[in-house]
């Protein structure tokens, strides 16, 4: 029998070339390629926003310095238990903000980096006006946690409008409980000053109308977030634990402003009870509390003023007790809250 020609036996099928950067001996996948490193440019956009902070309170302290070293040398000669009383309200303050912001949400967020959040969004409020810093910062946070932006947006919002209507609700308590220590014909801010409150509330609400009904892009991003803050909002009442920490949280924070002027206050020597104290805030930031002010810092201050000296407060016990009062709550704070701003950045929890 012979053998079939060597031209009709198959040929054998030729084998793969391997793959690049692996021998034929170790064969196997390729290795995943290394993560590709953050560009250049990012890089220094990531370091400038860590160190944007620490520039604008170095700015700020350089050009506001004066009202830095009286208000620290008052407080050096002040009783050092009341100013102790002051901090642990200066703390509690921030627990409060906290509160709010968790109540103003659906979702549940960690105590922990929603705490640091609202400690570092302090240092951000006394950069810009009108609460803006502390808003981005806040924004940045829950967009960081997943949540959709028009329901961030919703929660800022119903956050911005619980806040003045629980102090108001507070203002009216203290009004019908004590109503002799109101002294309205004294108390009354003049012309000038209303009429620069109504402008700055007439130009809010017109921008933000101006802006949505001209500038196409926003209408419908505001128009999902008008729907998804009513749904929140019935969704948030039905729940008590979101009730009482968005209330409650809103309540607390004017009780707790006016603790820590008092008790800065009373380390003075301020000849006022707590009630007044805690009234005469509440007057001063209801009275000029819409001018768009870094952290209200300057018209409430001498609205403040103004009113403790209604409430028969000597005049320089009671701008010292606000200098104190702004150095305890806005300077002594606002470099540990620039570091934690930052830390935050660079670690991407904002």
């Amino acid at each position: 029998m012979s053998s079939p020609p060597l031209e009709s036996v198959p040929r054998a099928l030729a084998a793969p070339d391997p793959a690049p950067g692996l021998s034929p001996a170790c064969p196997g996948p390729a290795p995943d390629p290394a993560p590709a490193p953050l560009p250049p440019v990012g890089r220094a956009v990531r370091w400038a926003l860590t160190l944007l902070p620490l520039l604008l309170i170095a700015a700020w302290a350089a050009a506001d310095w004066r009202a830095v070293r009286d208000g620290t040398v008052r407080l050096a000669a002040a009783d050092p238990w009341w100013l102790l009383a002051a901090v642990l309200c200066t703390c509690l303050g921030w627990v409060a903000a906290a509160c709010a912001r968790q109540g103003a949400l659906p979702d549940r967020l960690p105590p922990g980096p929603l705490l640091a959040s609202q400690f570092a969004a302090g240092a951000a409020n006394h950069v810009l006006p009108a609460s803006i810093g502390a808003h981005a910062v806040t924004l940045r946070f829950l967009r960081r946690r997943g949540i959709p932006l028009p329901r961030a947006t919703a929660s800022l919002a119903l956050y911005s409008l619980v806040r003045p209507i629980a102090k108001t609700m507070v203002l009216l308590v203290f009004v019908v409980a004590h109503p002799d220590l109101l002294h309205l014909a004294e108390l009354v801010p003049d012309e000038r000053t209303m009429a620069l409150v109504a402008g700055s509330v007439a130009a809010g609400f017109g921008t933000a109308a101006l802006l949505v009904t001209t500038v196409r892009p926003l209408r419908r991003p505001a128009l999902d977030c008008v729907r998804t803050a009513l749904t929140d909002v019935r969704l948030l009442h039905r729940r008590p634990a979101r009730i009482i920490a968005l209330w409650g949280g809103a309540a607390a924070t004017p009780l707790l402003q006016g603790s820590v002027i008092a008790t800065v206050g009373f380390s003075l020597g301020l000849p006022l009870s707590w009630t007044q104290v805690v009234l005469a805030l509440l007057l001063a930031s209801t009275a000029v509390g819409a001018v768009p002010a870094p952290g209200g810092i300057g018209p409430v201050d001498a609205a403040l003023v103004f009113t403790m000296v209604a409430f028969g407060a000597p005049v320089g016990i009671a701008a010292a007790t606000v200098v104190g009062y702004r150095v305890l709550t806005v300077w002594l704070p606002l470099l540990p809250g620039a570091l934690v701003l930052s830390a935050l950045v660079h670690r991407k929890v904002l």
